[in-house]
């Protein structure tokens, strides 16, 4: 899978989520303070991440910042990206499965190395479901999206 990363911070939780990803096989592609040269701050690096996303240039995408609360809102506005904040693998496996998120938002103030782990597990091993109601709440917020785009 091709993920895109963003942190506005190189922390360390941030380089051992690029160096997890690659362990398990994905292709990451790195933005903002992960990438030499680039804009770190959280907005501009976020919807960078985000926008691979939603350009098909990446599967999904990980952005990070402090609390992950501004890389959460940054992502979120690039339409057809469903970010999502979890501080926990529950949050990560729901987020997956109800919302059909495409962006894990994570905060590098409280992910430790062995939380990472864990969300990281249950973000992969969510499958979207296939309940009515629930793809059609994310069917409701692809067309919010598209109404924004054409206000």
């Amino acid at each position: 899978m091709r993920i895109s990363v963003s942190s506005d911070m190189d922390e360390p939780v941030a380089r051992l989520l690029v160096e997890e990803l690659r362990e398990r096989g994905h292709e990451v592609r790195v933005h903002g303070a992960l990438r030499p040269g680039a804009d770190a701050q959280w907005a501009v690096c976020s919807a960078a991440a985000a926008r691979d996303v939603a350009e098909g240039a990446a599967d999904q995408a990980v952005v990070c910042c402090w609390t992950g609360t501004g890389a959460s809102i940054a992502a979120n506005k690039v339409p057809g990206v469903r970010a999502a904040l979890c501080t926990d693998a529950a949050t990560a496996d729901g987020a997956r499965r109800w919302n059909d998120a495409n962006a894990l938002a994570l905060s590098l103030r409280l992910t430790s190395q062995p939380l990472l782990t864990e969300i990281l597990d249950a973000w992969f091993a969510a499958e979207p479901s296939r309940d009515a109601e629930d793809v059609q709440n994310v069917a409701r917020v692809g067309r919010l999206d598209a109404a924004r785009k054409d206000s």
